[in-house]
């Protein structure tokens, strides 16, 4: 009798996607404009020029930067201008928003960057669960990305999969 261990799932011509290994690797750092504000409601443009000019940009190497405000108040767009051209060579990448919607746009970025002729004609399994939150904008993403392209599209694990698509023979 043969005891050997088959792996049928790495025969079976599955291709396994992590949603994980979308999100970015780099980390996101907010930048709080309110910090900048006179009595947390003005920004006083001359004071403001002055800390662009003088403030060490380069704790953002490297990093996406999200750019908000967390208190009501009427920030002129100009002043995001500002942060963002002092933030030009140090950041990866900078946008408004909150920590989480920066980390939302990079995720969906990096799904509509993918070589979808990479996946014609196979059978895709997206990973259902993990260690990091999946958006539903981002299961969208990635069913709209790669269903024109896969024979047929699952979610879950390979031994225990949600049909989501097959084409039609």
């Amino acid at each position: 009798m043969n005891n050997e261990i088959i792996n049928k799932v790495a025969k079976s011509g599955l291709i396994q996607l992590d949603m994980a290994d979308f999100f970015p690797i780099e980390e996101i750092i907010e930048y709080d404009i309110a910090q900048n504000l006179w009595q947390e409601i003005a920004l006083k443009e001359k004071d403001f020029r002055a800390f662009i000019k003088e403030n060490d940009w380069s704790t953002y190497q490297n990093k996406h930067v999200a750019l908000t405000c967390s208190v009501d108040a009427i920030i002129p767009s100009w002043a995001y201008m500002l942060l963002s051209s002092a933030l030009q060579e140090f950041a990866v990448t900078i946008h408004f928003g909150s920590k989480q919607e920066v980390e939302q746009q990079l995720l969906l970025q990096a799904i509509r960057s993918i070589n979808s002729n990479e996946y014609q004609d196979t059978r895709i399994v997206i990973k259902g669960c993990g260690d990091r939150t999946v958006s539903e904008a981002a299961w969208v993403e990635i069913t709209n990305k790669l269903q024109p392209f896969a024979k047929s599209l699952m979610y879950g694990e390979p031994c225990s999969t949600v049909p989501v698509y097959k084409r039609p023979k």
